[in-house]
């Protein structure tokens, strides 16, 4: 215990600085209807007063300026906007929610995204936030002996060789409060967008509305990193193409007791028919149950019974508080995965990152880990453009897509793969069993890290370019109204 709680430490003065952060954009607004899977919209200000019109040209209303607008408060969106601003380039960062609390989400920042960190000279202070690391990811099947440890992040080379667990809205309101000495950085919450403002065949920035009214701002480009239901490709005219039915997973908690094994773990149990996914939140835990997509009314017609008999089944000392934890289909949370991507990330004036560009399953945290990348790449190319000129041009943001595509469709690839042996088990009523392969290249002295290696920086990483390491002055504030 000793141990967890130095790992996990908690530091006062970071975590009073990220806590104000919370407080001051909960402030702004109170977040409704946090769907996890993004279905209903929730906090709606009223109907759009030019039906008809989602986008357009610029209407004549007042209006705000600033190089770019980045819509959405995920871990992309934030990452990008905080980068560029560093950069004197004028953001302006449009959320939907009234602060960033989502249930259920990914919380995982893993070594690429800690690496970033240190190099922007944050990775200590954003560590004295309550956190849990975890060194492992493992297999469990009833019967085996060990668990397989699928993934081994203490083999790499890295100040960092683990998954960090922390409430991504306690790293998005670091970030956030960090970013306060940049004035050009304006965050914007509760600001739902309705259009895209086009001029001669290119995007020129967003109408949204927020509790004080319909505003547009105008921008040399509109970034969607507003997630995998994203209502800025759907403006766009930008399809997803969905690449595997997916599954669906129901989420619950547990609380965790004393006696419980010290060391965060994060483990995938396989049954006959389902996986849990069990998650070591430092307080509690954190269970995913997996169900057939398109099964979800069929499973809650039976109720939770099936799902506290496996839970206990395969994880039997947590069967006698199942009861208190999942007393019903009201402690229950909906995740529908599909796995979908975009073939065109961007239109002139116009680019998609993260899940708005290409969705993920949630296992392993690896899309909150291609998203933050996504957003390096893109600091990393458009920081310049931004800066001077125009803007960037289509070419420009193409450049972003090359780099970044042909990744998130290995890493696809991987988990439709994946996910098709999974199923094929169940389908037998199996439990899942890896793949002799990979657990013979686990064994293997250097290759034996690649499982770890891509879990913690995806396929080949993006890395900050120098010239955007340090801070440039500040030109001038975002003009918003």
């Amino acid at each position: 215990m000793e141990e967890r709680a130095r790992r996990g430490k908690v530091g006062t003065g970071a975590m009073a600085a990220a806590e104000q952060a919370e407080r001051e954009v909960a402030r702004l607004g109170t977040g409704a209807g946090r769907d996890v899977n993004g279905g209903a919209e929730a906090a709606e200000f009223g109907a759009f007063p030019e039906a008809g019109r989602p986008t357009g040209r610029p209407t004549g209303r007042p209006t705000g300026r600033a190089d770019v607008v980045i819509v959405g408060g995920g871990p992309a969106g934030v990452v990008l906007a905080f980068l560029l601003a560093r950069q004197g380039v004028e953001v302006v960062l449009l959320e939907a929610q009234g602060d960033f609390d989502r249930d259920f989400r990914g919380d995982t920042i893993h070594p690429a995204i800690m690496e970033l960190m240190d190099r922007l000279g944050l990775a200590d202070r954003l560590l004295e936030l309550e956190h849990e690391k975890v060194p492992e990811v493992r297999y469990l099947r009833p019967g085996d002996e060990r668990p397989f440890v699928v993934a081994d992040l203490a083999r790499l080379k890295t100040r960092f060789p683990y998954l960090v667990l922390m409430l991504q809205s306690r790293f998005i309101g670091f970030l956030l409060e960090e970013a306060k000495r940049y004035p050009n950085l304006d965050v914007r919450m509760r600001s739902r967008v309705q259009g895209l403002v086009e001029e001669d065949g290119a995007v020129r920035g967003v109408r949204y509305r927020s509790p004080e009214g319909v505003r547009e701002v105008w921008a040399k480009l509109v970034v969607g990193a507003d997630g995998r239901f994203s209502k800025v490709r759907q403006l766009a005219g930008i399809e997803l193409r969905e690449l595997s039915a997916g599954t669906d997973v129901l989420y619950f908690n547990v609380p965790r007791r004393a006696e419980d094994a010290a060391g965060a773990v994060v483990d995938i149990h396989f049954g006959p028919r389902n996986s849990l996914a069990l998650i070591d939140r430092g307080t509690y835990w954190q269970a995913g149950v997996s169900i057939p997509k398109g099964t979800y009314q069929r499973a809650k017609a039976t109720g939770v019974g099936p799902i506290k008999e496996f839970v206990g089944g395969a994880v039997p000392w947590l069967a006698d508080r199942l009861d208190g934890a999942l007393g019903g289909w009201k402690d229950l949370t909906l995740l529908s995965v599909k796995i979908g991507r975009a073939e065109r990330w961007h239109r002139p004036g116009l680019l998609l990152i993260g899940d708005a560009a290409h969705v993920m399953s949630p296992s392993g945290g690896v899309g909150i880990n291609l998203a933050v990348q996504d957003a390096i790449a893109a600091a990393n190319l458009l920081t310049e453009p931004l800066r001077s000129g125009d803007g960037p041009t289509d070419r420009d943001l193409a450049k972003v897509q090359r780099r970044r595509s042909w990744q998130a469709a290995l890493v696809q690839g991987q988990q439709i793969a994946a996910e098709g042996d999974i199923a094929r088990a169940f389908e037998a009523g199996e439990p899942y069993k890896a793949p002799p392969f990979l657990k013979a290249l686990t064994r293997l002295p250097v290759l034996g890290a690649l499982p770890a290696w891509v879990t913690a920086y995806g396929v080949w990483p993006e890395r900050l370019k120098r010239s955007l390491v340090g801070p440039r002055p500040v030109r001038r504030p975002a003009r918003g109204v």
